[in-house]
C-alpha cells in the first residue's frame, strides 16, 4: 500500500511514542522529591521495575504504566537512609526473624544499616554476607571489618604492643575481611583492649584496608579528656588516614563532658583543614544529648581492665590499687557530669533499670564510684550517659561533613529515633539544617563517604530505596524510660522495590541485601 507523503510523519511520531511507552511494576505519583543530591524538593513521579528505579519525571507525558501506584500527591519521595553508624550485628544475627527484620530502623527510614563499627565487626565478612541471603534481613546491611576482632583473635586482652609476627597475622585477618567485601576498618580505640594499640599498629592494618579501597572508620581513642584529648584524638585519625591512604569517617562526633563543651569549634577547624588539604574526612552524629555506653567504659581507667574481668577482680581487691583506681574513677565521674547523669538503661539485675547511679549508691549508702564498681564486678550495665552540651550539637550539625547516624545500641532511645528526631527538631522547629540538606546528608552523602555504590540518590538505574512521607507527621516516639517504642509517620518505605512498610505499617517483607564495598569506578 501507498501511503501520502503527508502522512509519514505523523506515522514516525506515533512510532516514536509507542517506543517510548514505559511498563514498571511500581509508580510512585504526584510526590515532592528531595532525590538526596543537597537540591530542594521538585514534582515528579517515580517508576521502579524488579528492585530498581528506571523512570523518573512525569509518568503522564510519558506514558508510563504501572501495575501499582502509590498516590503520594501532598507527601515527600526521598531516597532511603543510609546509617553509618549501629549496633545491629547482633540483631542481623539472630535466629530470631523479628530481630533480623531491623524494625527500629524500617520505621525511622532507615533502608540500610552500616554494623561492625567500634572495632567489632567480624572477619569472616563474606559468611555473614552469604547468612544473610540465607535467612533473609529486612534493612540492606553492610560490614566493617573491626581492629578489636583482630586485635582479640592475635593477642587477646593484652595490653602488650604487637610484636612483628603478630602484625602479619593481623595484616592476613584484615585482608580476609575486606576480599570478603567489608566497607573497611573500624576501630573503637577508647575500649580495651584496643586503646592499647599504638597509632603506628592501626596505620600498618590500615594500609590492608587502603589497598583493597577502603575506609578508616573510628570511635576516636577519646571524645573527652580521658587521655589524649577529642582535639587529640580527632587528629590521630586523620593521621592514620593520611599515612594509610585512605579516606577517615569519625564516629559519632561529639564534645564529651564538660571539660570540653564548647570545644567543638576547635574538632570543626581540624576536620576543616583536613578537607581544605584534600584529605577526604567525614562524621556522623546523633541527635541527643546522652550518649550511650557501660558503667566500666564510662569510669574505669584503661589500665585497669588489662588481661580481662578476671586481672579487673584482682586489682579491685588489692587495698593499694582499688584506692588507686576509685580515685580515677572520681575524675571519670566528675567528666561524665556526675552521678546523676548516669542513667541505668540496660542491665541483667532489672532493679537497677530507670534509676541513676546517684540513686542507686543513696540507697546502697555509698559513694558512686564505690556503687558503681560493684555494677561492673557484677556483670556491668548499660547507661545513658548524659554528657553533651545543645551548643556544640547544633556546631557540629551544621558541617557539611556530617551525616546523620545513631549509634543505635539497646536501652538508648537513639536505636528507634534519631532520624524522626532530628527531623522533627532541628529541621521543621529549630531550623538548624533545611530538608533537603538532611535528606543528602541522610542518603547520598553516607554512600559516597563509605563507598555504597547506587544507593543513596532517586535516579534511574539506583537500587529502588524509597521513603514517602510527610515530614509534620514523622516523629520518635522513642524515650529514656521507653526506648523501644517505635517510631511513626513514614507511610511507605520500600526497600530493593519491595514494600517494607506500608500506611505506616510493618509488613512481612524481609527484602534486605548485602552491601559490599564499590569497587569500580564512580557511581
Amino acid at each position: 500500500m501507498r501511503y501520502p507523503l503527508l502522512a509519514l510523519p505523523l506515522l514516525a511520531l506515533s512510532a516514536t511514542a509507542l517506543r517510548a511507552q514505559q511498563n514498571v511494576d511500581l509508580l510512585i505519583s504526584g510526590g515532592q522529591v528531595v532525590d538526596g543530591t543537597g537540591t530542594p524538593a521538585r514534582a515528579a513521579d517515580v517508576g521502579i521495575r524488579g528492585d530498581r528505579i528506571v523512570f523518573i519525571g512525569n509518568a503522564r507525558q510519558s506514558r508510563v504504566q504501572a501495575t501499582r501506584t502509590i498516590d503520594a500527591t501532598g507527601l515527600t519521595v526521598t531516597p532511603g537512609f543510609i546509617d553509618p553508624h549501629t549496633h545491629t550485628y547482633g540483631d542481623l544475627q539472630s535466629t530470631r526473624r523479628e530481630a533480623r527484620q531491623n524494625a527500629a530502623y524500617l520505621m525511622q527510614g532507615v533502608t540500610t544499616v552500616v554494623t561492625g563499627n567500634d572495632g567489632g565487626g567480624p572477619i569472616d565478612v563474606a559468611e555473614h554476607f552469604a547468612k544473610y541471603a540465607r535467612e533473609g534481613i529486612g534493612t540492606n546491611a553492610a560490614l566493617f571489618v573491626g581492629f578489636g576482632t583482630v586485635r582479640g583473635r592475635v593477642l587477646g586482652a593484652s595490653s602488650a604492643a604487637a610484636t612483628p609476627e603478630q602484625l602479619t597475622r593481623m595484616r592476613a585477618l584484615v585482608d580476609q575481611g575486606m576480599s570478603g567485601g567489608a566497607l573497611g576498618l573500624s576501630t573503637g580505640l577508647y575500649y580495651a583492649p584496643q586503646s592499647y594499640a599504638t597509632t603506628a599498629e592501626v596505620i600498618e592494618l590500615a594500609r590492608v584496608a587502603a589497598a583493597q579501597g577502603g575506609v578508616y572508620d573510628s570511635h576516636l581513642r577519646d571524645e573527652s579528656s580521658y587521655t589524649i584529648g577529642v582535639v587529640g584524638a580527632v587528629q590521630e585519625a586523620i593521621r592514620i588516614g593520611r599515612e594509610a591512604g585512605l579516606p577517615v569517617h569519625v564516629a559519632h562526633l561529639k564534645a564529651l563532658g564538660v571539660d570540653v563543651w564548647g570545644r567543638s569549634d576547635s574538632i570543626v577547624q581540624v576536620i576543616a583543614a583536613a578537607r581544605s588539604a584534600g584529605q577526604q574526612v567525614t562524621a556522623d552524629q546523633y541527635p541527643y544529648t546522652a550518649s550511650g555506653t557501660s558503667v566500666g567504659a564510662s569510669l574505669l581507667p584503661r589500665w585497669a581492665e588489662a588481661g580481662g574481668r578476671d586481672s579487673l577482680r584482682a586489682r579491685a581487691k588489692d587495698p593499694a590499687t582499688r584506692e588507686r583506681l576509685l580515685a580515677e574513677m572520681r575524675v571519670n565521674l566528675r567528666r561524665r557530669n556526675g552521678a546523676a547523669a548516669l542513667l541505668i538503661s540496660d542491665a541483667s539485675r532489672k532493679d537497677l533499670v530507670g534509676k541513676t547511679l546517684e540513686q542507686i549508691a543513696t540507697a546502697r549508702g555509698v559513694e558512686p564510684v564505690v556503687a558503681g564498681l560493684d555494677i561492673v564486678l557484677t556483670g556491668d550495665a548499660s547507661v545513658a550517659s548524659f554528657n553533651m552540651n545543645e551548643n556544640d550539637i547544633v556546631k557540629i550539625m551544621q558541617q557539611e561533613f556530617v551525616f546523620t547516624g545513631s549509634d543505635g545500641s539497646d536501652g538508648h532511645p537513639r536505636k528507634y529515633g534519631s532520624y524522626p528526631k532530628k527531623l522533627r527538631e532541628y529541621v521543621l522547629e529549630k531550623k538548624v539544617i533545611p530538608l533537603h540538606t538532611f535528606v543528602q546528608r541522610s542518603s547520598d552523602g553516607v554512600a559516597r563517604a563509605l563507598g555504597i555504590a547506587d544507593r543513596g540518590r532517586l535516579a534511574e538505574g539506583m537500587f529502588a530505596d524509597i521513603l514517602v512521607f510527610n515530614p509534620a507527621e514523622v516523629r520518635e516516639r522513642s524515650t529514656y524510660e521507653a526506648p523501644t517504642l517505635l517510631a511513626e509517620g513514614m507511610r511507605y518505605v520500600l526497600v530493593n522495590g519491595v514494600v517494607a512498610v506500608e500506611k505506616g505499617a510493618l509488613t512481612k517483607a524481609m527484602a534486605g541485601k548485602a552491601v559490599k564495598r564499590r569497587t569500580e569506578s564512580g557511581r
